[in-house]
């Protein structure tokens, strides 16, 4: 799902700032420059503080991420990785720890090293663990004992390894790596990337789409998937052999794929995989298909040739008699619903798991018995972990409230990860057919309890058409029944999208709740986990049904909730989220009082044609630019420019290459054109998101000085 996430005239001071709904005030002629505003002064990170205080930004940053968690054969001990945050070297370090799936005790570090260790798997005997680590200058495969100890490093290539797994036989490793498709063996691609660093020129030549993918050139390197033996010489891995020799498709996909788009047979002897082969058209193609091809190489042969959609994440039942995996019937639409399906092995006979089940799940994992499949999906503002009948497709709902990610058999249990609003995420054990879930693991134990965070409530309420519209509110630290609160108005990107029961890393309400803010997640007509006409119903209608959902959001909010000052609001979006803060400044001027665009759409036509993956503009606006003018221009912020108005901080990264930075550059180039008070804050070394801690840290002190200038006590 794509992530993506004004002005007639100066704003009247935040002391006389129009209610929302009131008349738009006759605007005069713009003056010569916008407002200049005093320079914010880069954050310093500090120490978390151990003593009870307001969520803050500094502590989204100090907070460990637990993810990865991976179950031992004997289903006793789980590894998982765990994400420390280095302030002082601007990055984040990963580590290996372990405890056990019954819980209690304390956890023990498996392999923590200053270069990162992370991606663990259990060797099939049990006695070692597998993982990639950086020790070695490259990304190379270590194995280290069951209880620690000294890491040893098991794999030498002379490229960068991107992923792996190990075959149920124990025998094999399927390595992924990024190769020149020309090349013949691995050392080849490293000498022609040698190469092009001595190279005195710096011009790129292309020939074909993609020219840039997500943040990256594309000069010509492609995922491929190669097998070798386990055991090798000198304690090292055998030879690799690349399954997908001159591949002009990269397997896993990207940019973000894993190897969880490959699966081993259970006897090791075959492997299957996703790879979208499309040649010229792979910028606007979604038709990913699953190939299979034995493990000592061969022509692989394309196993869902017939459905020109996406077809991904497969798995081998426990007996291997069965292929499920997911497709999507409707080839260019990305965010179509991912329907379970059950290809017979070896006829070939395929059906539908579960069709009368309107939810889109995000993996597969087969019981023990092959009987029941599980998987995780967003619902009705939540992510729960559902278990699917494979004979009868009844679902039911295992684990629910929160978000549930990463399921793992141990046993008769399963462990996953499990956050929420007010949590981030530990890990739980559960009953396979559901239940109470068990916490095993206290990744943040001794800093959640110092933090005070806001209460969440979810509420709902009548929006286009008089369809129900859900959404979130998180009330500010220290609430007081009493007292008023200025609003931050979060809009979720995608537009597929939702802002669910989650803890995000980005975009998290609970630091507005400790600034003194309200803050509102309302999931618009396009969101995910609703079913899927609920999802399609944005679609050619970016600006419609969704800002409709909003204004009426906003409406309940005002009449639901007396506590929420939303006359004192500012609105904050990323992605389809930034294009709907530029369609607002066009045609909801007198909502807020600021906005805040994170790369945001601003110009459709310039979107289209600058943009990389062409399938995601094609299918909202119904095909090309030059074929559905009309389309692409009717919900184009540009041609509304003349009606912005609203204070506008605007954020993007240079490296943002699904929303170009131009689109950023020109919203704020409108805005100080019209006069209206505006700044623009540049990430040269970001993405589509905002990764980076330091980054992260003056991203927060941005946004939260902006809304603070503009919603000060009136």
């Amino acid at each position: 799902m794509v992530a993506l996430l004004g002005l007639a005239c100066s704003p009247p001071p935040p002391s006389v700032a129009s209610k929302a709904g009131s008349p738009e005030p006759e605007c005069p002629a713009a003056p010569e420059q916008a407002e200049v505003l005093p320079d914010t002064p880069r954050p310093v990170a500090a120490e978390f503080e151990y003593a009870p205080h307001n969520f803050s930004a500094k502590d989204l940053i100090a907070l460990d991420r637990v993810s990865d968690p991976q179950v031992s054969p004997d289903g006793e001990k789980v590894v998982y990785v765990v994400r420390t945050t280095d302030v002082a070297g601007d990055r984040g370090r990963t580590g290996l720890w372990m405890t056990s799936v019954a819980g209690g005790g304390a956890p023990i570090a498996v392999a923590e090293d200053d270069a990162a260790d992370f991606s663990p798997r259990w060797s099939v005997a049990g006695d070692e663990i597998f993982f990639l680590s950086r020790r070695s200058g490259s990304t190379q495969i270590w194995s280290v004992g069951q209880n620690g100890g000294a890491a040893k490093q098991r794999s030498d290539l002379p490229v960068d390894v991107t992923g792996f797994i190990l075959s149920p036989d124990g025998e094999r490793i399927a390595i992924t790596a990024d190769v020149f498709p020309a090349c013949g063996d691995l050392s080849c691609t490293a000498g022609r990337l040698a190469a092009e660093e001595e190279r005195k020129s710096s011009g790129m030549v292309f020939d074909k789409l993609f020219v840039r993918h997500w943040d990256q050139w594309k000069v010509g390197l492609r995922s491929h998937l190669f097998v070798a033996p386990l055991a090798g010489e000198g304690g090292k891995i055998g030879a690799a052999v690349d399954l997908t020799p001159g591949l002009d498709a990269d397997v896993p996909s990207k940019p973000f794929g894993g190897v969880e788009e490959v699966s081993f047979s259970p006897d090791g002897q075959r492997l299957v995989y996703a790879a979208r082969v499309a040649g010229a058209g792979e910028p606007w193609s979604t038709n990913f298909d699953l190939y299979e091809v034995p493990v000592g190489g061969g022509d692989a042969v394309n196993l869902t040739a017939d459905n020109p959609a996406w077809d991904t994440l497969p798995v081998f039942s426990p007996d291997g008699k069965s292929l499920a995996y997911l497709a999507m019937t409707r080839p260019g639409f990305e965010a179509d619903r991912f329907r379970i399906m059950l290809r017979s092995l070896p006829g070939g006979e395929t059906r539908e798991v579960a069709p009368d089940w309107d939810r889109s799940p995000r993996g597969l994992l087969f019981s023990a018995d092959g009987k029941t499949l599980y998987a995780t999906a967003d619902d009705l503002g939540q992510h729960p972990l559902f278990a699917i009948d494979v004979a009868t497709g009844a679902v039911k709902q295992v684990l629910g409230d929160g978000y549930v990610s990463s399921p793992q058999l141990a046993g008769a249990k399963l462990i996953v990860a499990r956050d929420d609003l007010r949590a981030p995420a530990d890990l739980y054990s559960v009953a396979a057919e559901g239940g109470e879930p068990t916490a095993i693991t206290s990744i943040n134990g001794d800093k959640v309890g110092h933090l005070k965070m806001g209460e969440t409530t979810q509420f709902e309420f009548a929006g286009w058409k008089g369809e129900t519209v859900r959404g979130w509110l998180i009330k500010p630290v220290d609430f007081d029944p009493a007292k008023t609160y200025p609003l931050a108005f979060l809009i979720h990107g995608g537009p597929q999208g939702s802002f669910g029961d989650h803890f995000h890393y980005r975009w998290n309400p609970q630091v507005y709740a400790g600034a003194g803010y309200v803050a509102v997640m309302i999931d618009f007509h396009g969101s995910t986990g609703y079913g899927q006409a609920f999802t399609d119903s944005i679609s050619d209608d970016w600006g419609g049904k969704p800002l409709e959902d909003l204004k009426k959001g906003m409406k309940h909010i005002e009449g639901a909730y007396p506590f929420v000052d939303t006359s004192n609001a500012c609105a904050l979006g990323a992605s389809y989220g930034g294009f709907m803060i530029n369609w607002i400044a066009g045609q909801w001027s007198d909502g807020f009082r600021c906005l805040v665009n994170h790369d945001g759409v601003f110009d459709n036509r310039m979107m289209y044609y600058a943009t990389e993956e062409l399938w995601f503009s094609e299918w909202e606006h119904g095909g090309p630019y030059w074929e559905k003018v009309k389309a692409h221009e009717r919900d184009n912020p540009v041609n509304y420019v003349d009606r912005w108005k609203t204070p506008m901080l605007v954020i993007h990264g240079s490296l943002d290459y699904r929303i170009p930075e131009t689109q950023g550059i020109g919203a704020f180039t409108a805005l100080q054109r019209r006069g209206v008070p505006s700044r623009l804050v540049v990430f040269p070394d970001e993405n589509h998101w905002v990764l980076s801690p330091a980054n992260s840290l003056q991203w927060h002190d941005e946004v939260l000085g902006w809304l603070g200038t503009y919603t000060a006590a009136k």
